[in-house]
């Protein structure tokens, strides 16, 4: 975080898969910088990082929490390549869960650190991450060696004293069965779940409120929209969070 108020607002790009098939384990902070009224620049820099690297990714959260006058950021999950010593000629384009590793990534000194919390078993990817201040919730996901999208809830806290941070997981109940969803924050305690599938090939058509009080967590279901008939009918769609409760929706023409 800058001084300057063009400085304040970073995002952090870590992995992805392209069209080539390639999968990146780069991770960049991108901040705004403007000039003037007119015209916003952006900047930005590759983060290069020792220690626990996380391997090259996609399907996975990256998130920022904050301890103690402290940032740090927390990646979860993903899906990646198998080992190359088990990639046969057959076999090369095929992906698995991640290990279920909560990795504590310091974007000031550039160190990665992988901790092992008994509590996730299981690989996840395509969940949903909700970050308030100490603690992110992971809600849902796909599981690719079981092929299920459990019905997920963990409250991962990450403390952040002068010595070894400290990170613990509990399993809470009340998750909801969903992957690939799209979330959006329409105040400072409530954030609403849109889209996603709750099969591989069904989507899911109804929405989730997600609303905090007293750090408990609740997820209720919320009046289903008025879809449209062309999203009714079609087997794909995606999108992302434009902020401030709206949500962008897209179908294959």
């Amino acid at each position: 975080k800058g001084g300057l108020e063009s400085e304040r607002q970073q995002y952090i790009i870590h992995g992805g898969k392209t069209p080539n098939n390639e999968l990146s384990d780069k991770m960049y902070v991108m901040s705004v910088v403007c000039k003037n009224n007119k015209k916003v620049t952006f900047r930005c820099t590759e983060k290069d990082l020792v220690g626990d690297v996380p391997e090259a990714r996609y399907g996975h959260s990256i998130d920022v929490v904050y301890s103690r006058g402290k940032s740090m950021g927390v990646v979860f999950g993903g899906r990646s390549y198998i080992p190359s010593a088990q990639r046969t000629t057959e076999k090369w384009n095929t992906v698995a869960d991640c290990l279920p590793h909560v990795f504590l990534v310091d974007f000031e000194f550039g160190c990665s650190t992988s901790y092992i919390l008994p509590e996730l078993q299981d690989g996840l990817s395509f969940h949903v991450s909700i970050a308030r201040n100490d603690t992110i919730y992971i809600l849902g996901g796909h599981s690719l060696a079981n092929n299920i999208r459990p019905a997920n809830l963990y409250r991962i806290r990450v403390d952040l004293p002068l010595g070894s941070p400290a990170v613990n997981c509990t399993v809470l109940p009340g998750g909801i069965s969903v992957s690939s969803a799209i979330l959006t924050q329409t105040n400072n305690d409530e954030f609403v779940i849109v889209g996603g599938y709750q099969l591989e090939n069904q989507k899911r058509m109804v929405c989730n409120i997600i609303s905090f009080e007293d750090n408990k967590i609740e997820i209720r279901e919320m009046e289903t929209p008025d879809w449209t008939p062309d999203i009714k009918h079609s087997k794909i769609w995606f999108g992302s969070n434009m902020g401030n409760g709206t949500v962008f929706l897209g179908i294959p023409g």
